[in-house]
């Protein structure tokens, strides 16, 4: 396998000071071994990761690169900042609380070069040995996953998996119209798959969280949820339109058939049903013929 200057390693991490000190030197001997390139963005960190960081540049100056945040930028700001640095033909997106095996990043190589897929996705576990937190992480991706292909065609299972190889290229052209938010796993891959790129996913292990705290909450799901809902407005907003519209038209059809067949006229309440139907749909292919205007630029 070519692994020479192919790879570069994104890690974003934020208060993450004792998973770094001990994964950080797993993954450098990993890139060393490799000849793979590493940028680890600090994003805000308020306990003492900058400082671990620093102690493992200085030991690998080569391989290692430290981007610092000023001001958190979350999540998905952490991500794009790391990689829009990045300067091999690919780069893949490690978390920093040690859960990601780098087997799985040699497999995720291997899968891309065997498909020469665009981007790749590490599937996770569906469960992890019954823990109630995974489990409840578990639904929450369901339903996210549930309410993308409401959507749109979505032939993957693990659309928020922090493990992800991408083609550079691509995946820095799409930074723009992401979200800073734990809601940019999820978008980035909607994106690729709206814009008609080979996906594919591998199935990984993880290992349960050692030290720190996940940030993800409820509000989470329900933030990506919108985000969602946002970049299908943006690239194809007639899959929204559309349905609501046609739904508001039967429901003011089949309101009026009773009214009309007594012969009573159209009520008031059909007419408005179907009225709003027909302004929807309308609104629907304009703004279909504005993303159209809009994907040119992607």
């Amino acid at each position: 396998m070519q692994t020479q200057s192919q790879l570069t390693v994104v890690i974003p991490a934020y208060n993450e000071e004792k998973s770094l000190q001990t994964f950080l030197p797993q993954v450098l001997k990993y890139c060393d071994e490799n000849h793979f390139r590493l940028i680890v963005v600090n994003d805000a960190s308020t306990d003492h990761t900058a400082e671990v960081l620093d102690h493992f540049r200085n030991q690998f100056p080569e391989i290692m690169k430290i981007v610092n945040h000023k001001v958190n930028k979350g999540y998905g700001g952490a991500l794009s900042t790391g990689l829009k640095q990045a300067e091999t033909p690919f780069v893949v997106t490690l978390d920093a609380d040690g859960q990601h095996r780098l087997e799985d990043v040699t497999a995720l190589m291997w899968e891309q070069q065997r498909t020469n897929a665009d981007l790749v996705i590490g599937r996770r576990p569906e469960k992890i040995n019954g823990d109630l937190q995974q489990s409840y992480r578990s639904l929450g991706k369901k339903l996210i996953r549930r309410v993308a292909k409401m959507m749109m065609d979505v032939p993957v299972r693990d659309l928020n998996s922090g493990l992800k190889l991408y083609n550079t290229e691509l995946v820095q052209k799409y930074l723009p119209v992401c979200p800073e938010s734990m809601a940019f796993s999820e978008i980035i891959t909607l994106i690729f798959l709206q814009n008609k790129h080979l996906v594919t996913e591998i199935p990984i292990e993880i290992a349960p969280r050692k030290e720190g705290k996940s940030s993800v909450t409820t509000m989470t799901a329900l933030e990506t949820i919108i985000q969602i809902f946002n970049i299908i407005m943006l690239f194809s907003p007639l899959r929204i339109f559309l349905p609501v519209g046609t739904f508001l038209m039967a429901v003011g059809i089949l309101w009026a058939i009773p009214f009309l067949i007594h012969g009573n006229g159209l009520s008031t309440t059909a007419l408005l049903f179907i009225t709003t139907g027909l302004i929807l749909f309308m609104m629907g292919l304009i703004a279909e013929q504005l993303a159209q205007i809009r994907r040119k630029d992607f």
